[in-house]
């Protein structure tokens, strides 16, 4: 029932945004309500820090929410780093974590995320938490090379989640379901550091909904010297879960911890912590 409303409610969203289009005034009314959705914030207080985050849509509201609920081990680990460290968010999304990273523990934070459609919110977050110092957009999809391929999302909403870059499954394995793709570059966490001069981090958070083990493939050098890392891996897929074990144990790192919040007891898919 509600997904009949919900649907029936964004079709006629649409035929009533068409209809002011056709018209300088309707178009001066959409630019203004674009505008007021992007500038619209929330705040977070989390462990007696404060964040401001935008807020464009349900899905941003619903991560501005669930801020300190959904991934609590994610936060936790965030905060035991020491102060200062070299931090990677890879799959930093609209920055949450990167935020949260040099904020509370006051790293130098290097932000991977290839999605246009999460960028700007990305930006604007780091912005609004006056981080711009001290975190570095990096708007490349990592692999296991250099090369240029897809990246192919499973919807174009700000803050969305669940794509890849040059493959076309997601983070069980499956297949995923496209609604939109453009070509772009992607480069090995490697050749990031030797050929980008990024600084070799200390340590990484990973959520990138399904290769990461093809990014841990293309960092092997980079993961010798890393000092923890937090990665997603989903139980169920076989390839991935194999193959970043084999890697991570081959840096010499060890499984410290993995862990799921409570409201997502069904799921197989865990924050993994490793570290020396």
């Amino acid at each position: 029932m509600f997904h009949s409303i919900k649907v029936l409610t964004k079709s006629s969203i649409v035929s009533f945004a068409k209809s002011l289009k056709s018209n300088k005034i309707g178009r001066y009314f959409l630019e203004q309500v674009l505008n007021t959705a992007m500038n619209q914030f929330a705040q977070v207080d989390h462990k007696g820090f404060s964040l401001k985050f935008t807020i464009p849509n349900g899905l941003n509201q619903y991560r501005i929410d669930t801020f300190s609920t959904k991934e609590p081990e994610t936060l936790n680990w965030i905060d035991q780093l020491p102060l200062g460290a070299v931090f990677w968010d890879i799959g930093a999304n609209v920055g949450l974590y990167s935020c949260y990273a040099a904020k509370v523990r006051q790293c130098k934070v290097f932000a991977f995320e290839p999605s246009i459609f999460n960028l700007e919110l990305l930006t604007r977050n780091l912005y609004l938490n006056n981080v711009t110092e001290q975190v570095t957009i990096v708007p490349l999809a990592l692999n296991d090379e250099t090369k240029t391929a897809k990246f192919i999302m499973s919807t174009t909403e700000w803050g969305g989640a669940v794509s890849t870059f040059g493959q076309s499954y997601t983070q069980d394995g499956s297949e995923l379901a496209k609604v939109f793709e453009f070509k772009t570059v992607g480069m090995s966490m490697d050749e990031v550091v030797t050929k980008l001069n990024i600084p070799q981090p200390d340590y990484i958070k990973m959520d990138v909904d399904g290769i990461e083990h093809l990014i841990l493939k293309g960092g092997r050098q980079v993961l010798k010297d890393v000092k923890g890392i937090l990665v997603e891996i989903n139980d169920n897929f076989e390839k991935q879960k194999n193959d970043a074990t084999i890697f991570l144990h081959e840096a010499g790192l060890k499984l410290i911890d993995k862990q799921h919040v409570e409201t997502f007891n069904e799921s197989v898919c865990y924050n993994q912590i490793w570290g020396r």
